[in-house]
C-alpha cells in the first residue's frame, strides 16, 4: 500500500508585541517608506519574556486541536528552530514534555528552510511506516539575535511560530519533495560569533542573498512542477518562505504564477524564517482560501545556503 504524508491540522502563534516600521524609524537611519519599498514589511512581532518553546507550544495546541487529535497520539515530534531556548536538551523535549506526548523529538536547523527539512524529515517516517503521525514546529525568537543598530538586518525579522500534524494517508498528502545544500555561500548570511558559548548577532549581504534565493527557489519551483506532470496554472498555492516580497514576487514571475495565488504575510509577520512558512499555510487554511483538494507549492530558502520544497496535495 502507498502511504502518504497528509496535513490534517495546522497552528500558528504570534506574541502579543508590534514593533512597526515607524517605531524603527526613531531609532535606525530608515523610513517606514525604504522598509516597505524594499522589503514588503510593514510590522513584526516580537517577544517579551516568551521562550522558542513557548511559541511552539501555543502552535501545537491549535494544530492538534484542528487534527481532533491529543498528543498522546502523537509518534513523533520535529521542531525546526534557529533559536532554540538552551544548546541542549532539544527544545523539542521540552515541548514534548510541556504538550504530554510520550514520543521521540528532536530538533532540526536549517534556518528559514528548516520548516521544509523537517516535513520533509517526516514525510521519510511516515512513508517508510516507521510513524503514522507526526507534530512538525517551527518557532522562533530572532530577536533575540538581531543587532537592533543594524539597519539592514533589524527591520526584517519577527518571531512566531507555526506548527501541522502529518498523518497516514493511502490518497492524498506530500506529492513530491526535495531538499538541498550548497555550504560555499557560507558568508553570505550567518551569525558573527566565533565559538558556541559567544554572543553573535545576524549579518548579512542583502544583495547576494537575494540571487540566491531567485535562482535556487525558482529552479526548485520549475523541477517540482514538472516532476508532478503539472503546469503553472494547476498549481492553487504557492506558499514561500517570507523573506521578500521581491524575492517572492521574482519567483512567481518566473513560473508564471499571479500574485493573487501566492499566500503573503510578510507586511504584518516579517520575516520569521523556519517559522514563516506554517504560519502563512495556518492563515490561508483558517480563513478559507485553502480548501481540500488544493495542490500547494511550499519552497523555503535559508542561510548555508540550504533550500528545499513540496508539492502538497491538502
Amino acid at each position: 500500500m502507498k502511504r502518504f504524508a497528509r496535513i490534517i491540522g495546522t497552528g500558528s502563534y504570534l506574541p502579543p508585541k508590534i514593533i512597526t516600521n515607524s517605531e524603527l524609524e526613531k531609532t535606525l537611519d530608515t523610513s517606514d517608506e525604504w522598509i516597505t519599498g524594499r522589503t514588503g514589511i510593514k510590522e513584526r512581532r516580537i517577544v517579551d519574556d516568551e521562550s522558542t518553546c513557548d511559541l511552539a507550544l501555543e502552535a501545537s495546541k491549535k494544530a492538534l486541536e484542528m487534527a481532533d487529535m491529543s498528543a498522546s497520539e502523537i509518534d513523533l515530534i520535529l521542531l525546526a528552530t534557529s533559536t532554540p531556548d538552551k544548546i541542549f536538551p532539544a527544545t523539542a523535549t521540552m515541548l514534548q514534555n510541556r504538550i504530554g506526548a510520550n514520543c521521540p523529538a528532536f530538533d532540526l536547523q536549517a534556518v528559514c528552510a528548516g520548516f521544509i527539512f523537517a516535513l520533509t524529515t517526516a514525510q521519510q517516517y511516515i512513508e517508510n511506516g516507521t510513524y503514522k503521525n507526526v507534530l512538525v514546529v517551527g518557532s522562533e525568537t530572532l530577536s533575540r539575535i538581531v543587532d537592533w543598530r543594524d539597519r539592514s538586518t533589524a527591520v526584517l525579522f519577527g518571531d512566531g511560530a507555526g506548527a501541522v500534524v502529518l498523518s497516514q494517508d493511502s490518497k492524498t498528502g506530500i506529492k513530491f519533495s526535495k531538499i538541498q545544500s550548497d555550504g560555499s555561500y557560507l558568508s553570505s548570511l550567518h551569525v558573527n560569533n566565533n565559538y558556541i558559548n559567544e554572543a553573535g548577532y545576524i549579518e548579512m549581504t542583502g544583495n547576494a542573498v537575494y540571487k540566491i534565493a531567485v535562482s535556487q527557489l525558482s529552479n526548485l519551483a520549475e523541477e517540482i512542477i514538472n516532476a508532478c506532470n503539472l503546469n503553472s496554472d494547476e498549481i492553487s498555492w504557492l506558499i514561500p518562505h517570507q523573506a521578500n516580497i521581491r524575492i517572492i514576487s521574482a519567483i512567481a514571475k518566473r513560473i508564471n504564477l499571479p500574485m493573487s495565488k501566492v499566500v503573503l504575510t510578510i507586511e504584518t509577520h516579517g520575516n520569521t524564517s523556519s517559522a514563516s512558512i506554517p504560519l502563512a499555510l495556518d492563515v490561508a487554511v483558517r480563513d478559507g482560501r485553502i480548501t481540500k483538494g488544493d495542490k500547494l507549492l511550499l519552497e523555503g530558502v535559508g542561510a548555508g545556503f540550504s533550500w528545499g520544497g513540496l508539492l502538497v496535495e491538502y
